[in-house]
């Protein structure tokens, strides 16, 4: 969304303390989204950094999350005074959000006991099969529970420690606040809600704890997971002691309300205004996922079906893929560099998108090119890790335009597979909300999704903006619950936020759609070539 706001109000705003802040760590950046009581956004910041592979863990240290919490800060006040010659020192709410799930365990003294483990890791297979089953509920892999299980079935030393769980969003925000409380649909993600209570499902946590029993834990799991809270709750405030981690400059000031930390899932539903039910949506990123807001329960378990909550608590059908747009980055990056080597000075956002464009003319069926994006374990393809890979027969087209083409069937191609199960339940939407960086590119990554998903897929204005702009969102309105606002979430959304906001529809093309359906059947008989790759290399 571009500002609309004019120099003048926008600095009154910002010096006032109405504007409202958001910042959510992403997998390869953190974002700061600062929006006006208009919900369009003032000034942003960015902060780039990469997960680190460590004893066979995909993690990011104590020290990095907090470098880059105060880079992002820094970087978002910065561009307010470069644009509105003002920089606020007091905002009018404030929220975090985060990559959902993964593993960060903490003792009685706030210490964490191991280094965090984060949703892209691939090894609870057994504790995500043993949950499953004695739940009689999908409980994947990287969700917080699967790992604490599994280290509690690997005979890990620091599980008798464990005090507390917590996702890396609602770390941050205890930090800044002291409190110790998630939204709803980022608790979501540790273990399931039960939607009518709006809490932790309780049959299912004595299930668990009977289980954990067995292997000589008395602690219920109850006691170490943090609240969790509906969107608009009370989830604390600013403190001094959280201002100063914020800004170490000394200039921003406590006491600013805080809305419930949400994982990326929930904020990419505000952003794209995906909470009410039988409305769907699709993130992408480093990772790719598409929500469906349930009107009905899902008749069976699923593995490639997660079961999370909306940010006020209503059921959603997820299909995670670990898997999404950070291959095609990394071959931007490769002609980026041979751009650079033949004296180009194209800059990395021309690259991508000179990219992604040409996808557009590339043959609909690939060519006989196929492309694995898979960097991580991809639990819906039942792949236990990573191998990317280009695969060709002799008789193949490999140019430019195939090779991209591929490669963005590739970041479609395991969401589809999944989406198709969810098909077959009876679980459909008239049409897919996406958002995500690559969709910033207009026209390209919408049609060739429509065409994988065989669904229409609408862009709106703030598709590039993202989970940062969708937490301020949420902020805005835990602001306006203090103020008296009565309008649930979906109402909010509806009637303050996207009231009047322009959207581009693509449904899908005929041609593209029968290529996409023979790409995907290739697709589906080469994974045997990804698992022989996995045990050979």
């Amino acid at each position: 969304m571009a500002t609309q706001l004019n120099g003048p109000v926008a600095r009154e705003i910002i010096t006032s303390g109405q504007a409202v802040l958001g910042i959510e760590f992403g997998s390869t950046n953190i974002k700061a989204s600062l929006i006006g009581p208009d919900h369009q956004q003032l000034a942003s910041g960015s902060h780039a950094w990469e997960n680190q592979y460590e004893d066979k863990n995909w993690t990011y240290s104590r020290e990095a999350i907090i470098a880059g919490l105060q880079d992002c800060m820094a970087q978002v006040l910065a561009d307010a005074q470069e644009r509105h010659g003002a920089r606020p020192t007091r905002l009018g709410s404030i929220g975090i959000s985060a990559m959902m799930h993964g593993y960060l365990a903490f003792d009685a003294d706030g210490e964490l006991l191991v280094p965090f483990r984060t949703w892209r890791n691939t090894s609870t297979a057994q504790a995500a099969a043993e949950l499953s089953e004695a739940l009689d509920f999908n409980i994947p892999q990287r969700w917080s529970v699967a790992h604490y299980f599994q280290a509690l079935l690997n005979g890990e030393e620091h599980v008798s420690q464990v005090s507390r769980l917590n996702t890396l969003a609602g770390f941050v925000h205890e930090l800044l606040t002291g409190n110790f409380v998630l939204g709803v649909g980022d608790a979501a993600g540790m273990f399931p809600i039960d939607s009518a209570t709006g809490s932790y499902d309780a049959r299912m946590l004595s299930a668990f704890d009977t289980v954990a029993a067995r292997h000589g834990v008395t602690t219920g799991l109850s006691s170490l997971l943090p609240a969790a809270l509906p969107a608009g709750a009370d989830a604390g405030t600013l403190s001094e002691a959280g201002a100063l981690l914020l800004d170490p400059t000394g200039q921003l000031q406590p006491g600013s309300p805080m809305c419930p930390p949400e994982g990326d899932a929930g904020t990419g539903m505000v952003a794209t205004n995906s909470v009410a039910q039988r409305t769907g949506n699709i993130s992408a990123g480093t990772s790719i996922f598409a929500m469906v807001v349930l009107d009905a329960p899902l008749k069976e378990v699923h593995h490639e079906i997660d079961v999370v909550t909306t940010p006020d608590g209503h059921p959603v059908a997820m299909v995670h893929c670990n898997n999404g747009a950070s291959e095609f980055a990394a071959w931007a990056q490769v002609f980026g560099q041979f751009a650079q080597a033949l004296g180009s000075e194209a800059d990395d956002n021309a690259v991508f998108e000179t990219l992604l464009r040409a996808a557009l003319d590339g043959a609909a069926d690939g060519a006989g090119l196929l492309a694995y994006n898979n960097l991580s374990g991809e639990p819906v393809a039942d792949l236990a890790e990573g191998r990317p890979a280009i695969l060709r027969t002799p008789d193949s087209t490999l140019n430019l335009a195939n090779l991209m083409r591929v490669q963005v069937y590739a970041i479609f191609a395991t969401l589809s597979l999944g989406l198709r199960v969810l098909a077959a339940e009876g679980v459909e939407v008239k049409q897919m909300f996406a958002h995500g960086g690559i969709f910033r590119t207009a026209g390209v990554a919408q049609r060739l999704l429509a065409a994988a998903i065989n669904t229409p897929v609408l862009v709106g204005d703030s598709a590039g903006h993202g989970g940062a702009w969708g937490i301020a969102v949420l902020a805005a309105y835990r602001r306006r619950v203090l103020d008296g606002l009565a309008q649930s979430l979906p109402g909010f959304l509806d009637s303050e936020v996207f009231a009047g906001t322009a959207l581009n529809l693509a449904e899908p093309l005929d041609e593209d759609r029968a290529g996409f359906e023979a790409y995907l059947e290739t697709y589906e008989a080469g994974l045997a070539i990804q698992r022989a790759a996995i045990t050979s290399i």
